[in-house]
């Protein structure tokens, strides 16, 4: 009996470190295979299959149907950047014997460096760089690898409320990825992700798009009104492979046009198990443009308090549909108080398209500007109406 042994590849990667591992790991109960479970055909049924051997050549290949990626893929590869950067972050920490020997406060705050790098995508002729803002988090240099040039980058505003961050190179006529319009994508599309995973850069992987709208609570945590971060989830999920250092890459379709910004991946592990997500691209177009122009995101706010619906809520507040949002809690002099909203209003389109989700809504609430209008179409126990909003 003879057996095949699968060799598995662990990548191990530690940003602050600056350092890769590669484990590998054999063992012969993975996959086996054996002579015995493999009986020929003259055995089994009493002729030899070799019999009416031909030498004439044989019929193609019946076509599978598959898209052909490799235009999409040598298209964004030149286009997708290599960024590492060197941070500097404040700690707190607590030393027991200054406060034992000398009396003094233990608690003390000092500074740790490290070095971490993702991927960028190129926007722009001349050198626009959209990326994750997790990337270029607290970074006091920015270096960006474009076709084995390296180049200083120049932070040009970061949005925590989305992950997304601008970075400026000094180039002309730079390759750069158009922007899709990720409204269109549809389930089960093709979909690529370009970017520099374990430090392997030009990486492509290939998968299709699995759900829209989804919210992970990847960002709940960075949650500050006080500084006008309001979380937005609305992510393109995807079974594309992406793993640590693919982050601020491109996430293309089959015709090599951005569609999104890869973000993060669901994992026990820390490494690619199935499911990734990313920015979808007419988000990060909005938020990079006014980065951009601005320095800084034009953005409204609804404040109001929002959930799902589902049959359970509808027959808790007798709202009488199980369909679209429900707002729970409305702010004082809120875009929502203006509009004469109402608590267990539930609201069902924006603008004509229907809700069917809280990050869809959101998703689609960031695209528009203070002094935008648009119009909400709500249920109020047993009537519809429509609302006409002009946002502040």
């Amino acid at each position: 009996m003879s057996r095949f042994i699968l060799i598995l590849f662990i990548f191990l990667a530690a940003t602050a470190g600056g350092y890769i591992g590669f484990k590998a790991a054999a063992s012969g109960a993975e996959q086996s295979f054996s002579t015995a479970d493999l009986t020929t055909a003259d055995a089994q049924f009493g002729f030899n299959p070799f019999s009416n051997f031909t030498t004439e050549k044989p019929a193609p290949a019946p076509q599978t149907g598959l898209p052909d990626l490799t235009f999409a893929s040598e298209k964004t590869v030149q286009t997708v950047v290599h960024i590492q950067t060197h941070f500097v972050r404040e700690e707190v920490y607590y030393d027991p014997f200054m406060h034992f020997f000398y009396g003094e406060n233990a608690y003390k705050i000092r500074e740790r460096h490290g070095n971490s790098s993702g991927s960028g995508v190129v926007i722009s002729a001349d050198g626009y760089i959209v990326t994750n803002n997790h990337v270029v988090q607290d970074a006091k240099e920015i270096s960006v690898v474009l076709d084995n040039v390296k180049y200083e980058g120049k932070l040009i505003g970061t949005d925590p409320s989305t992950d997304l961050a601008v970075v400026k190179i000094v180039g002309k006529n730079l390759p750069f990825s158009e922007f899709g319009d990720s409204d269109k994508l549809r389930l089960g599309e093709w979909v690529l992700a370009v970017g520099n995973p374990m430090n392997l850069q030009s990486t492509v992987t290939a998968g299709i798009v699995s759900a829209k709208n989804r919210n992970i609570d990847l960002l709940a945590s960075k949650y500050n009104p006080e500084e006008n971060v309001f979380p937005i989830e609305s992510f393109i999920q995807t079974d594309a492979a992406v793993n640590s250092g693919n982050s601020g890459g491109a996430l293309v379709n089959t015709k090599g046009e951005l569609v999104g910004i890869n973000t993060a991946i669901a994992s026990g592990n820390g490494f690619y198990t199935g499911y990734s997500f990313a920015i979808p691209s007419n988000i990060v177009k909005k938020v990079a443009l006014d980065l951009i122009q601005y320095g800084a995101v034009n953005r409204v706010q609804l404040g109001a308090g929002l959930v799902n619906n589902n049959s359970e809520i509808a027959k808790k507040n007798a709202l009488g549909i199980d369909r679209g949002i429900v707002v729970t809690t409305i702010s004082e002099k809120s875009n929502a108080a203006n509009a004469d909203l109402q608590t267990n209003d539930v609201i069902l389109a924006l603008n004509g398209k229907s809700i069917t989700s809280v990050a869809e809504f959101q998703g689609m609430l960031v695209m528009f500007n203070p002094g935008d209008k648009v119009s909400l179409k709500i249920q109020r126990g047993k009537d519809e109406k429509e609302i006409e909003l002009k946002l502040e």
